[in-house]
């Protein structure tokens, strides 16, 4: 692993509940453990991780807050469910975790229910300010494809979507129309503007596929965070994911005249946030068979196929900084289905929704058990 490797952390949300219903505990689990916070619904809890460069060392800052919950789980007869959205049979009713959160209580009048998903965040660390505009531009570009790869949610209230990533499409991004920043002082007006007509409640309600953050938003930035991934329960494939994100954030920084968006693409400035807020909900219809529109010439191109030019143009800078094997996950993924490709086949195979999610905790728990 190569010293100029990035920074690397996760914000990764988990669903709690039995093997056939959605149950919230994460009042309980905020008070037993230090590294796990209450979601605005209480079924959902997150942890952070610290940032670090080496993968091997990010597998154990992810796997092992996982194992300590499990076993308080299991003291419980309670368990982690894998799916991004409320999959088993479930009224209406927003849990809220904190009553006197104000902030909560923002959430829950104004998108309810429709908050509660689980997803896992990826932070790239990027202190550069011109290179963290110029990755957020590309990787918003593509965010299409990392949640083709990582889609996890089919299911809702026990019921089949027609959705491959229903939590995309369930989710409420905010401000609705978001537009590629030139640089972070058009990133620092555009927040400003938005808090002042109430398009945002505060700096924390920009939700969208991905943002800049750091100590001191929208000031002091530090890291790229792509939040579109729904939650990805196999370690090594986020792994993969984040590799994937990272060699092309190097790509583009030896490459910025061919790879920035602002340079490379025969779209505007204008017209790329709306090709790429419609790749992103083709990617949560249909994943890895959804047809896009490239970002460069305006070709469409199914998500696989481009999946795997990109992989193919990454090869060289994977060899460069020793990261070929992280990748290999990603080609699984693009053999054998994603998640939710794979809970689908089930379903029709005649399995139902519990069923599937009780084979998928199992696995989980295998990956919790390996060791790298």
């Amino acid at each position: 692993m190569s010293k100029y490797n990035l920074y690397k952390g996760f914000e990764v949300e988990l669903f709690t509940g039995s093997l056939n219903s959605h149950i919230g505990v994460s009042a309980d689990i905020e008070k037993n453990f230090s590294n796990f916070v209450k979601e605005p619904d209480s079924r959902n809890v997150e942890y952070i991780t610290i940032p670090e460069k080496d993968y091997k060392v990010l597998y154990e800052k992810l796997v092992t807050p996982r194992k300590e919950l499990r076993q308080w789980l299991n003291n419980k007869g309670l368990t982690i469910i894998p799916s991004s959205t409320l999959c088993f049979k479930h009224d209406n009713q927003f849990q809220r975790s904190d009553i006197e959160n104000v902030y909560h209580q923002f959430i829950q009048d104004n998108y309810g229910i429709s908050i509660a998903t689980s997803s896992v965040h990826i932070n790239i660390g990027i202190d550069d300010l011109d290179k963290l505009f110029a990755a957020i531009r590309l990787i918003r570009s593509e965010a299409a494809l990392y949640l083709s790869i990582s889609a996890s949610s089919p299911f809702l209230n026990n019921k089949i979507t027609e959705n491959h990533s229903q939590r995309w499409i369930q989710f409420p991004k905010t401000p609705s129309k978001v537009p590629f920043f030139a640089n972070h002082n058009c990133y620092v007006d555009w927040i400003e503007e938005n808090i002042a007509n109430k398009n945002m409640h505060n700096i924390r309600h920009f939700w969208s596929s991905i943002r800049p953050n750091g100590p001191q938003r929208p000031l002091i930035l530090d890291r790229l965070e792509l939040r579109i991934c729904d939650f990805v329960h196999d370690i090594k494939l986020l792994l993969g994911i984040t590799a994937m994100i990272e060699l092309r954030i190097l790509n583009l920084f030896e490459n910025i005249n061919t790879l920035d968006p602002l340079n490379a693409s025969i779209f505007s400035m204008d017209e790329l946030p709306e090709i790429c807020d419609q790749n992103e909900i083709n990617a949560a219809k249909d994943s890895l068979n959804s047809q896009l529109i490239h970002w460069q010439d305006g070709k469409k191109i199914i998500c696989r196929e481009w999946i795997q030019n990109l992989l193919s143009d990454l090869s060289s800078t994977a060899e460069k900084f020793g990261m070929n094997n992280l990748l290999d996950p990603i080609y699984k993924v693009l053999e054998k289905g994603n998640q939710s490709m794979r809970w689908i086949n089930q379903y029709e195979k005649g399995l139902s929704i519990e069923q599937i999610m009780k084979i998928s905790i199992e696995d989980m728990i295998k990956i919790e058990d390996y060791n790298v």
